[in-house]
């Protein structure tokens, strides 16, 4: 069987013992874990100790979790058992050093791919080094602050009426791609309202740590006076499903990683001719961060 190992890390604002008993009490898992937050109907049922609860839902599948071992402020030992969408068994370890003021918390996994399954190893790792890095910035708000800031609203299916756009199309590695997001926008001002400003992806590729993005600005009409290296588009009417996010854009990710999931456990059909894109509802300049409104965008049969 296809093993595979899955670690990534988060420094907290907090003292040692208090992200150790947020950790330790898995009642607290229902508000910052990764991947109830993408099915909050999820049925869970946390034992009366706090350390073992199991789960059942649409998009989250089904398994059970309990805490086998622990070493007060330092480690937290935890058995994971999937029963859908496949069967599978993890071990997974949280290790916490103290920092100061600070703790730095390191989650790992160790778990396996059913033998027929070997091909998917480098994309499991890839997905759940996601969920992990979703997770630990979920669990950070929730230590420092006391509640999450990452809020998924399912405004589902609805029509887009279509729309001209100009734009800057880029290639990169996913460690660069936020940084040079923001310079291929802030190219667009001039051109038009800064609130027409989208995001379409047509590739993100964590295997590979690889991004191709359009940085684009919606139009009625084309300019005329165009730098070189814009190009321009049109996007069709269609149908489309959207997603609302509510909170700073470093919480996307819960949006996108929702959206394909839904994807693929076929909840809507999307049109492949036509790449996702996110619309931004307010303005990051004069909205605090926990309110700023995002949309993603996938065009669907």
């Amino acid at each position: 069987m296809p093993k595979f190992t899955v670690s990534r890390s988060i420094l907290i604002n907090a003292p040692v013992e208090k992200v150790f008993n947020t950790i330790n009490d898995l009642n607290t898992w229902v508000v910052w874990s990764p991947w109830l937050i993408m099915d909050r109907a999820t049925v869970v049922n946390v034992s009366g100790d706090a350390k073992s609860y199991d789960w059942n839902g649409k998009r989250t599948g089904s398994g059970d979790m309990r805490i086998i071992n622990e070493v007060e402020y330092e480690t937290i030992d935890l058995d994971l058992n999937f029963i859908k969408p496949f069967k599978s068994h993890a071990k997974v370890n949280f290790t916490l050093n103290s920092e100061g003021n600070n703790t730095n918390v390191t989650w790992n996994m160790d778990s396996s791919l059913p033998f027929f399954m070997f091909w998917m190893k480098k994309m499991m790792m890839a997905f759940i080094g996601n969920d992990y890095e979703r997770g630990l910035n979920l669990l950070k708000d929730y230590v420092e602050d006391g509640e999450i800031h990452s809020e998924l609203n399912f405004i589902g299916e609805h029509q887009f009426s279509g729309s001209k756009y100009i734009g800057v199309e880029r290639e990169t590695n996913l460690d660069t791609a936020a940084s040079k997001m923001g310079e291929d926008i802030q190219k667009l001002h001039g051109f038009g309202d800064m609130s027409n400003v989208f995001m379409m992806y047509k590739k993100w590729d964590m295997v590979k740590n690889q991004a191709h993005y359009l940085a684009g600005m919606f139009v009625d009409e084309i300019p005329s006076n165009l730098p070189a290296e814009f190009i321009q588009g049109q996007i069709p009417s269609t149908k489309i499903y959207t997603l609302e996010h509510v909170g700073p854009y470093r919480h996307l990710g819960n949006a996108w990683s929702t959206m394909s999931n839904m994807q693929r456990s076929k909840e809507f059909k999307v049109r492949k001719d036509i790449f996702p894109f996110e619309t931004y509802k307010n303005d990051p300049g004069s909205t605090a961060e926990n309110e700023l409104l995002t949309h993603i965008n996938f065009a669907v049969k």
